[in-house]
């Protein structure tokens, strides 16, 4: 299939690979130097964008691509609060749209362990919960799309928890997220369960960014001639 990269940094190049190597042609790439490229027609020339940009550019560009009506995957993160409103006028348009924080398989079935974790500890407020997530410095927000998806899953199942707050905090109604800057760190998030008795940790650790560049071209196969929203459990079958 055709795919346009919208993002030609390291994500972009790590998709862009993956493509390729799945036999893929890459029509565009967008990037700061050509952004005038970022047109209609050029961008109709791909079955399926893949756009892994900024929190301050990806909701432009969703929408660009939205509009001129082609099959959607979006990686960026800092931008949801603006989410609602690009799924509004998809369904508008009759689009295609796939977002998540994560396109890594693993991370994926992560949050799956996730989700059933926190309704079995749900009736267990003995236990503090924590969360901790690491990557490399050049990483533009805080806390990580992905610790933002893993907190948000256990307060729709901790009753205690109302919110989540990016430090540590000793109101039994937040939940902590913890970010650390290292490098070189792909990404590693934890979630933690703790008691005076014991606890209970569970650990996705990324070794590299081929994963998520993975993810992502698999999205963008699944999303061939397609419309409608979706996520990384259609693509998966989770």
């Amino acid at each position: 299939m055709k795919i346009a990269l919208i993002g030609y940094g390291k994500m972009g190049k790590a998709i862009e690979k993956i493509a390729l190597q799945r036999g893929h042609e890459i029509v565009l790439k967008i990037d700061l130097d050509n952004a005038a490229d970022f047109t209609a027609n050029n961008l109709k020339k791909a079955d399926a964008a893949i756009e892994f940009t900024g929190p301050h550019s990806a909701f432009s560009n969703v929408m660009k691509c939205l509009e001129f009506g082609v099959p959607l995957v979006c990686g960026s993160t800092g931008w949801l609060d603006k989410m609602d409103e690009a799924i509004g006028y998809c369904k508008k348009h009759n689009g295609c749209f796939l977002y998540t924080s994560n396109f890594s398989v693993g991370v994926n079935i992560f949050f799956e362990i996730n989700k059933r974790l926190a309704e079995l500890m749900n009736p267990h407020a003995e236990y503090a919960i924590q969360l901790e997530e690491t990557h490399h410095t050049q990483k533009k927000d805080a806390p990580s799309g992905t610790a933002v998806s893993l907190a948000n899953q256990i307060l729709e199942r901790i009753d205690r928890k109302k919110k989540w707050v990016n430090r540590e905090t000793n109101n039994p109604e937040e939940l902590s997220i913890l970010s650390r800057r290292i490098d070189p760190a792909p990404g590693t998030h934890s979630v933690s369960y703790i008691s005076e008795i014991d606890t209970i940790d569970i650990i996705h650790t990324a070794h590299s960014r081929e994963g998520f560049a993975t993810g992502a071209v698999l999205a963008a196969e699944f999303l061939k001639d397609k419309t409608g929203i979706f996520g990384m459990k259609e693509v998966l079958g989770l």
